[in-house]
């Protein structure tokens, strides 16, 4: 899909620019209100300041379900048959668990050999604060899971933002029209239409980009004192950086592999998306605008309109790497031992169990109280990673993007489908 509705490359340029600058100003004035005013005052002030971040997340999730929708099936009547979807969605799933699967040994080899949970203190941790978290893990079974993947209505999934169920509902619709034939051309055609509007309205919304990420960071340093907190958590924070540092060099080097010297370009492409996601702790945030980048990149839309939803439910690479690491973490805090065996079986539940969960706020969370539920350990220990959790997600959204980039790339390099 050729779009002649796009950024101009000095107005993208601008625009990554201005993100930055963004979160350096929130940044500063939000340690400023931190150190000037009093608790309180500050608590008020983020309430205030954050909404900046809510709107523009708001309008970004404005566009997602009609995005992927009309994407999705405009890109599974282009694929042409149910062969062709077998073949892409194949490829798909085979790299979605193989990078899970990485990232979540990523985490589990980092946490075993730093052991950032053992000797921790545990006086004076608000349990209570995990509170939140810990109820949403009642309806978390793995009936719910597989029941919630099928909607039970379009309109609700779409009201809800709920990706999967969407492309579960797209991807039926999609393979239904191109069966048909030459009948559904002109639906085809509407759809393909309605997509270069909404891409249009994405141009509009990420020019609030700045705005929103100038709330997000502004509102949590006015009531989080940094330095506190990595002192603290200096051995838990390093670790987990270690983490999504390999996690990187990992993902990088495959796609290179693969990409060989278009990498480079790739990632000049996901400068402005991750920079997004980074400063509002929201890969959902850059979906509109990383299916424009891919796009821009030279992946055909035809695979961008179907790798992209996909792995924004089954590929979430930054998070996978978290999961094993916090609750492994919360398990050498509270002393509990897991053998070698038990904890692959974590592994390979938690392969099972994250997926689908996208839409989930604060999802990780969930999945990880849920787990630390399932192998005996205190559920409410993830009272102990709240704190320094916003800047962990910081990264794990930003991984999450980067990890889907490559993938749809790599997808498109292997069905020809990558114009560079």
């Amino acid at each position: 899909m050729n779009f002649s509705l796009r950024l101009q490359p000095a107005l993208f340029k601008n625009l990554t620019v201005q993100i930055f600058v963004a979160m350096l100003l929130g940044a500063a004035l939000g340690i400023y209100v931190h150190q000037q005013y009093p608790a309180e005052s500050a608590t008020s002030f983020s309430d205030l300041i954050k909404i900046l971040a809510t709107v523009f997340i708001r309008l970004v999730q404005m566009l997602i379900a009609p995005l992927v929708f009309t994407t999705l099936v405009v890109g599974i009547a282009k694929l042409g048959d149910v062969k062709s979807v077998g073949r892409v969605g194949g490829k798909a799933l085979l790299w979605f668990f193989s990078a899970s699967f990485i990232s979540l040994l990523i985490g589990l080899f980092l946490v075993n050999t730093t052991q950032p949970g053992v000797g921790l203190n545990l006086e004076g941790v608000d349990l209570s604060a995990a509170s939140s978290v810990t109820e949403k893990t009642e309806h978390f079974s793995a009936q719910n899971f597989i029941t919630h993947i099928f909607p039970k209505s379009i309109v609700e999934a779409m009201a809800t933002n709920e990706i999967l169920q969407i492309v579960v509902f797209s991807i039926f619709f999609g393979l239904a029209a191109a069966s048909i034939g030459d009948y559904t051309k002109p639906v085809v055609t509407a759809l393909e239409k309605v997509s270069h509007i909404i891409l249009k309205m994405v141009n509009y919304v990420m020019m609030t980009a700045p705005l929103g990420v100038f709330g997000a960071i502004a509102g949590v340093f006015a009531i989080r004192d940094i330095q506190d907190l990595l002192f603290t958590y200096t051995k838990y924070f390093g670790a987990f950086m270690l983490g999504i540092s390999a996690l990187w060099a990992v993902l990088m080097l495959i796609g290179y592999l693969f990409l060989k010297r278009h990498m480079t370009a790739l990632l000049r492409r996901l400068v402005s998306p991750l920079a997004i996601a980074f400063g509002t702790t929201s890969s959902e945030a850059v979906f509109p605008k990383l299916t424009e980048e891919l796009e821009r990149f030279g992946v055909k839309n035809r695979i961008v309109s179907f790798m992209l939803p996909l792995g924004y439910s089954f590929n979430l690479d930054g998070s996978m790497m978290y999961m094993t690491f916090a609750s492994i973490f919360i398990a050498q805090a509270y002393g509990v031992h897991l053998d070698l065996g038990t904890q692959l079986t974590m592994l390979l539940v938690l392969m099972l169990t994250s997926k689908g969960i996208a839409g989930v706020p604060r999802a990780s969370l969930v999945v990880v109280a849920a787990t630390c539920g399932m192998f005996d350990i205190p559920v409410e220990g993830i009272a102990l990673i709240l704190p320094i959790d916003h800047f962990c997600d910081m990264f794990r959204s930003a991984t999450n993007v980067l990890g889907n980039a490559i993938a749809t790339s790599v997808v498109g390099k292997w069905e020809k489908a990558l114009d560079t």
